[in-house]
């Protein structure tokens, strides 16, 4: 089976149900297949081969939908570009999977003349939204769909084939494309629609960019519902209430940032929520006391999963498992990232090599059928990633006795301060349980006695009576002395990536250059 399966079978089994809601546009599961068909054939008819890498430069759109449709039907590789990365970034990204076509909104016209420029495999420039000035034989997508076929396309992808090809973030240095073939895309798929509870019929609204692997995944888990999609071109807390309300909104996927902007929104009472049935949340666990506004206020509907680009899918922590009361072994499970999905094996892997017990802290290692094939060009980081047939994620945690994941931090990110391992991790959930604190991160930073110390950013709900000192001798009452902060600065806000995700390699930055190392 593969995901263009998904797109034939809702079209013939509800094809008169709406499938996709964009910008006003109500488009049935049909239309949305028939388009898919032409973009697929007219792709073949410009000679775009079967695993050629599509590029699509483009926010959130029903046609970057339709683009990556045509390549799960006819076997092209999606490579949906991050539209926040400058032209420079695209080359390079470009340069490493050596696309044969790019598709882009008019707004990114002058990337796509940097790209034709520098790109020698491109053979193909289409504009999705009208006329291009600038980019030579640019054609217009609509007309070039409206010269080819509706039906199916000759050729068909396999299972093994790979689907999409996902760039990670960067955070840990150049981006590295993730190979995701079709069969681990419709596990990872099944597994998130199983755990999470969706009605029949879903209406899930999409409003994480499409170029990051969960707002994609999300759509893939809705289709293969039958479901209808709701698609915003970004995140909006407004729109996204509005949306819930005149759509009938029954799941979505949220960073948790992203909800405490829902929150904050002041006449938020004057929409009707009510048909919400499970609100997905990933990246991190959820502060308590943020958890405990979003329970009040929606409902005890809230899902972790914990998965990353290379292997999705890896961990659910249930609606029913969100316990703000109960004994403390069932309120300690807030801070875990659940149990492993059906088909998924962890691993705890001690620094010594062998392989840990119960409780006992060391990398995350995942073996399941939803792990990427490897990276594109980068032979060494793939075999080093996945040796022993397991994926090393570079993820430190740990496995209680009943199988909850624990993830304690980034094993790149530990850090070691007078020759202690600290897990930032374990210091932002002691600053989290200070009632004054709402969202805080940590990091280590140069200190010529220690060789790193431990840094928190800290932003407050209330600044008053709360100070450094108190914030630290807090922590004291918490975890061991050595792995308090040294220093606390307060911030306003903290910097966040596309995804949601704190964006700790900004907040390195400033107090790494001139290091040779970013570690001690």
């Amino acid at each position: 089976m593969i995901i263009g399966d998904l797109i034939k079978r809702n079209a013939h089994l509800f094809g008169d149900r709406v499938g996709l809601v964009f910008e006003g546009q109500r488009i049935t599961h049909r239309q949305f297949a028939n388009r898919a068909y032409r973009a697929a054939n007219a792709m073949l008819a410009l000679g775009v081969a079967p695993q050629e890498r599509v590029a699509v430069l483009s926010r959130n759109s029903s046609q970057l939908l339709e683009i990556c449709g045509a390549g799960d039907l006819a076997g092209f590789i999606s490579v949906v570009l991050n539209h926040r990365l400058v032209a420079r970034e695209l080359q390079d990204i470009c340069r490493d999977c050596e696309p044969a076509i790019l598709f882009f909104e008019r707004e990114y016209a002058a990337i796509a003349q940097a790209l034709q420029a520098e790109i020698p495999s491109l053979r193909a420039f289409v504009c999705i939204d009208g006329a291009a000035d600038g980019v030579r034989n640019c054609q217009d997508y609509e007309a070039m769909l409206a010269s080819a076929p509706d039906g199916e396309p000759p050729v068909r992808a396999s299972a093994d084939d790979i689907a999409w090809l996902v760039y990670t973030s960067g955070t840990t240095g150049r981006p590295k494309g993730v190979m995701l073939q079709h069969a681990a895309l419709l596990r990872a798929a099944s597994a998130n629609a199983l755990e999470g509870s969706s009605p029949d019929p879903t209406t899930g609204l999409i409003v994480m960019p499409l170029f990051h692997v969960g707002g994609h995944l999300l759509f893939l888990v809705y289709t293969l519902l039958g479901g209808t999609v709701v698609l915003h071109r970004n995140f909006d807390a407004q729109a996204t209430l509005a949306a819930i309300d005149a759509e009938r909104v029954t799941s979505m996927h949220v960073a948790p940032a992203m909800l405490q902007r829902i929150l904050e929104i002041p006449d938020r009472d004057r929409y009707d929520t009510s048909s919400l049935v499970n609100v997905r949340y990933a990246s991190a666990p959820m502060p308590v006391p943020l958890l405990r506004r979003c329970i009040e206020a929606f409902g005890p509907i809230f899902v972790q999963t914990y998965g990353m680009t290379e292997c999705l899918a890896v961990t659910t922590l249930k609606a029913h498992e969100h316990k703000l009361a109960g004994t403390p072994e069932e309120v300690g499970r807030l801070a875990s990232a659940g149990q492993p999905t059906l088909g998924v094996e962890l691993r705890i892997l001690r620094d010594d090599g062998q392989i840990a017990e119960s409780g006992e802290s060391g990398e995350v290692l995942i073996r399941s059928v939803s792990t990427m094939k490897g990276y594109w060009n980068n032979h060494n980081a793939t075999v080093t990633t996945l040796r022993g047939g397991w994926m090393h994620t570079g993820d430190i945690g740990r496995l209680d006795e009943h199988g909850f994941l624990y993830i304690l931090d980034r094993k790149k990110d530990m850090i070691v301060s007078g020759g202690e391992n600290i897990y930032s991790w374990e210091v932002e959930e002691a600053l989290r349980h200070h009632p004054n604190v709402t969202e805080v991160a940590v990091i280590g930073v140069p200190d010529p006695k220690w060789g790193e110390a431990v840094k928190a950013f800290v932003v407050l709900s209330d600044a008053v009576g709360v100070g450094e000192q108190e914030l630290i001798a807090f922590c004291r009452t918490r975890i061991a002395s050595y792995k308090k902060p040294h220093s606390i600065e307060f911030r306003t806000s903290l910097p966040r990536m596309f995804n949601g995700k704190l964006d700790k390699k900004a907040l390195r930055e400033p107090y790494w250059q001139g290091h040779d190392r970013r570690v001690s």
